[in-house]
């Protein structure tokens, strides 16, 4: 064969072998055409996605509800802290003294209530006393009458004289006198004693309510002394510390927040014109740029918010005046995580999310 005709046939077998290539390539292509566009039927509209999505969490804002200069910071930032450690200590010195005040109080108070128990048995006993007079002045006016009786009988006869029967009668006035006086010294030894009685009767010490003013006092003072110690509130991670050794706390003052580990959530802000299928208990995926799309997280949606972003914020738009551009807004969905995954692998408020529902039951 002759170096000619030899090159021809390398050639058309070259144009062959890449005229099946291009057939197959374009195959492959029809295939992968034919199987998206199958895809994209089989899905098309059973997913909204977003990629403006937010991890959030409901943080604990750690706040004095004492004053008093800061003796001890406990904890750094970043640190991990069980509910009920302790975070901050203030200086207790002034409600120490509060607390021994209150305790005297009560102290006082106690005393004096068993003073009122004592009194009543001194006024049951001027009582007593009081009905004795009573009887002695009665006792003496019976006396006193009888013999004036006796004079008035004789003083006719010339028998008793008239100074007799005059002494007769004032000692029947002066037993009258005494017997009301020792009347009206019971009345007010009676009254004396019910007056006593009204601050003991019907309770204990304990619950004589002086005595349980004094022991508020006391607990007031205490629950002071006892929030000297500044405790967490939650499980969490120590965030945005605040405080340092001899500053002033003062109350409300936010010292640190405690951002809670297993409890986030997603906010994620999809366009208004998503939300027509979007309800409550829908099916969620996401990925966080953190682990990247290795892994995944699923969630429910929980709720959708009220109103939109700018709706809320701290100056809204006003529209209703001047040139006007229509916006497409975005309406905050909330979104819940499986717990278990978020044990697995742990997010941080303010990390990015993507999230698709699956809208496909909008039952």
């Amino acid at each position: 064969m002759s170096d000619t005709a030899f090159t021809a046939k390398i050639a058309a077998t070259a144009r062959a072998r890449r005229g099946r290539l291009i057939t197959w390539l374009a195959i492959a292509v029809f295939a992968g055409a034919a199987a998206y566009g199958v895809w994209w039927l089989l899905t098309s509209g059973k997913t909204v996605k977003t990629d403006n999505a937010y991890v959030g969490a409901d943080v604990a804002q750690v706040t004095p509800l004492v004053a008093g200069p800061v003796a001890e910071v406990l904890v750094k930032e970043t640190q991990s802290v069980k509910a009920g450690t302790p975070l901050v200590v203030l200086d207790n010195a002034d409600t120490r003294i509060l607390v021994e005040q209150a305790r005297a109080a009560l102290g006082q108070a106690e005393r004096r209530v068993r003073g009122y128990a004592a009194n009543d048995t001194a006024f049951a006993g001027q009582l007593r006393a009081r009905d004795a007079d009573i009887a002695r002045a009665r006792s003496d006016l019976d006396r006193a009458k009888t013999d004036l009786t006796r004079r008035e009988a004789l003083s006719s006869s010339g028998a008793v004289s008239g100074d007799e029967l005059t002494n007769a009668k004032n000692r029947f006035a002066e037993a009258q006198a005494a017997l009301a006086q020792a009347q009206a010294s019971r009345e007010a030894a009676a009254g004396s004693r019910e007056a006593n009685r009204v601050l003991i009767s019907g309770v204990s010490i304990e619950q004589n309510p002086e005595v349980a003013a004094a022991k508020a006092r006391l607990d007031a003072a205490q629950l002071a002394l006892d929030r000297t110690v500044i405790k967490a509130p939650i499980d969490g991670i120590v965030s945005k510390r605040q405080v340092e050794v001899g500053q002033q706390a003062a109350v409300g003052v936010p010292l640190m927040a405690i951002v809670p580990e297993g409890e986030a959530y997603v906010d994620a802000n999809f366009k208004e014109v998503q939300l027509k299928k979007v309800r409550p208990g829908q099916p969620v995926t996401l990925t966080s740029d953190l682990y990247g799309s290795g892994v995944r997280f699923h969630g429910r949606v929980r709720g959708l918010s009220g109103g939109t972003g700018a709706a809320f914020s701290l100056i809204p738009a006003q529209n209703a005046s001047g040139n006007w551009i229509k916006v497409t807004q975005r309406l905050p969905v909330r979104i819940d995580l499986d717990p278990k995954e978020l044990r697995d692998h742990p997010l941080r408020v303010g990390l990015s999310m993507k999230a698709a529902v699956d809208v496909s039951d909008t039952h």
